[in-house]
């Protein structure tokens, strides 16, 4: 889990920010106004609900599986059904900031009049 944590802050959150600040970039380049043009404007909604998602659910969840999976390594003994019920929310949440910006593509792709 220690991996995943560090890989989520050399990679993902770099990359995140890359896509964001590109997609904007590019907007303003094509002279497409953010807010007036529905699909970029909820694209953008949906990778900042997936970031939130990721800040406030799945990171502290992360960490949380970590100190428990840690605890166990020093004590000897492993709580499956507390480490089960955490990583049941991981998946949930992990799924919930993984779907939002699927959709914000699917926007970019299909670019809908919104």
């Amino acid at each position: 889990m220690g991996g995943i944590i560090r890989s989520d802050r050399w990679f993902t959150i770099p990359g995140v920010i890359g896509i964001i600040v590109t997609g904007i970039a590019a907007a303003i380049y094509g002279n497409f106004p953010i807010v007036g043009t529905g699909w970029i404007l909820w694209t953008l909604i949906l990778f900042i609900v997936s970031g939130l998602i990721f800040m406030i659910r799945v990171a502290p969840l992360q960490r949380q599986l970590h100190a428990l999976a840690e605890a166990a390594v020093q004590s000897g003994t492993f709580d499956y059904a507390a480490y089960r019920a955490l990583a049941v929310r991981w998946e949930v949440w992990g799924s919930a900031a993984l779907l939002a910006p699927l959709a914000g593509l699917a926007l970019m792709v299909l670019k809908p009049s919104l």
